[in-house]
């Protein structure tokens, strides 16, 4: 359970909520561009983003590039497919997929272009840590792109709602958008009998039928009417796209599973003009903030809050 959000309002604000159970030592990581981060990798573009660092390799769930392209990976559990390595392919195991594009490139087009030429594959990256079944959502200044890889082939897809959550796959979320045309920030106009000169009586009755719940689709629908819809505050893009990713966040208690109750753990923002990641917690709701320094050569580790 997972939503991610873009915003242009001054420069791009990208940001998503994890949702989970429980936590695996997720912190804030800085990548230096001479760290090796994927097979074969040379120098490559910085990044800061949250990771698990596992053997002193950091396993990004999202994360920045000092070029202010942004990247979030967020679970596609039941269509997510990956292939097996091919011989003189773009072979580019699950978990390096972020570090790879934002290793390599500096814009969503050039982000589509490499995501053309990988081939996904399943490599585990220990024995205990089997491939995510992840889709990703990537993002600069100018536009969004959703990365999907379905029975090993990889598909890329625009992304006009500006928005991400979980399963079904994107076309999927997007078509199950049309069904919700008729929301509106705007007062509702009386189509149901108009000789009865029907009045709203009270506000945000426009919005009537915006879904509510915790599930995947119904995240979808309300970050993409809040995303839409919401005005900058006097904190501009960063406090908007707060507002967005508070619309999806799920309270402790609220969403039960057989593992345990899932609740947004943190949420971020990184604000590619100032090249900051800003990220709340559950346990600490006061914002954080650590700045990408492009020039600094040694891998850095800021402790998350997380619990």
């Amino acid at each position: 359970m997972c939503t991610a959000a873009s915003l242009r309002s001054g420069g791009l604000f990208f940001g998503r909520t994890l949702d989970n159970c429980k936590s695996y030592g997720e912190e804030v990581v800085f990548s230096p561009r001479s760290m090796p981060l994927w097979r074969g990798g040379g120098e490559h573009y910085a990044m800061l983003g949250m990771a698990t660092v596992r053997g002193g390799y950091p396993l990004y769930y999202d994360a920045m590039n000092e070029k202010g392209l942004c990247m979030a990976g967020l679970n596609l559990t039941e269509s997510a497919g990956y292939g097996a390595p091919a011989p003189g392919a773009a072979n580019v195991a699950q978990h390096e997929l972020i570090a790879y594009i934002l290793g390599t490139c500096a814009s969503a087009d050039e982000a589509e272009r490499a995501l053309g030429r990988v081939n996904l594959t399943s490599e585990s990256f220990a024995p205990d840590m089997p491939p995510a079944a992840l889709h990703w959502m990537i993002s600069d200044g100018r536009r969004d792109v959703v990365a999907e890889c379905v029975g090993g082939k990889m598909n890329v897809y625009k992304n006009d709602a500006g928005v991400l959550a979980n399963e079904p796959v994107f076309p999927a979320q997007m078509f199950n958008l049309r069904g919700h045309m008729s929301l509106s920030a705007e007062e509702p106009r009386n189509a149901l009998c108009p000789a009865l000169g029907l009045k709203p009586y009270g506000f945000g009755m426009g919005a009537i039928g915006l879904p509510g719940d915790y599930s995947s689709p119904s995240r979808f629908v309300r970050a993409a009417f809040v995303r839409n819809n919401c005005s900058p505050a006097a904190g501009g893009g960063q406090s908007a796209l707060f507002e967005v990713l508070g619309s999806v966040r799920v309270p402790r208690g609220c969403c039960r599973t057989d593992g345990g109750e899932a609740y947004t753990m943190y949420s971020c923002c990184m604000c590619a003009a100032r090249l900051t990641y800003v990220w709340t917690t559950d346990c600490v709701g006061a914002p954080r903030a650590v700045r990408l320094r492009p020039r600094c050569a040694d891998m850095l580790v800021y402790p998350s809050g997380l619990t």
